[in-house]
């Protein structure tokens, strides 16, 4: 059978458990026909790129599926009905990843520079580098003498 990635934009509105239960709903469609779902990833809500029917933001969900080419045109078919989804796109490829994708390595990858930042983080807590902070300057000294400020030129005509 024909190997396929499936991601699917919900609305934000609706909880991650209704989220799931829409998946559900889309496995049984797939097993129906014949087809089955390799791979659920939940990437979570994320912000897209621009407004899709008046929303900022949407949950995304990966589905690596292996089903004929039918029990994909119903499970679309069924898409397309639902008002809870906003978008989604299904392509077809050679062969599926078993390791996690792209989307999972990042938050992992970012959730390791958050604990590192977390490590480094001045007793304020907040970094270092605020406003208020001038102690990087060190002492400048005597900055001589500057002359008449009334005597600049700032054009090239007199003054």
């Amino acid at each position: 059978m024909p190997l396929y990635e499936h991601v699917l934009l919900a609305r934000q509105d609706v909880t991650s458990q209704q989220v799931e239960t829409m998946i559900d709903t889309y496995k049984g469609v797939i097993e129906q026909n014949g087809g089955r779902l390799e791979k659920i990833e939940m990437w979570g809500v994320k912000s897209l790129a621009y407004r899709i029917k008046k929303n900022r933001k949407a949950h995304f969900a990966l589905l690596n599926i292996d089903a004929p080419p039918a029990a994909i045109a119903e499970m679309e078919r069924q898409m397309q009905i639902s008002e809870d989804v906003l978008r989604f796109m299904t392509i077809r490829v050679e062969e599926l990843e078993s390791e996690p994708s792209a989307m999972m390595q990042k938050r992992d990858r970012d959730d390791r520079k958050d604990r590192e930042r977390g490590r480094r983080r001045d007793d304020d807590g907040f970094g270092g580098g605020g406003f208020g902070d001038r102690g990087d300057r060190g002492d400048r000294g005597d900055r001589g003498d500057r002359g008449d400020r009334g005597e600049r030129s700032f054009g090239g005509g007199e003054n």
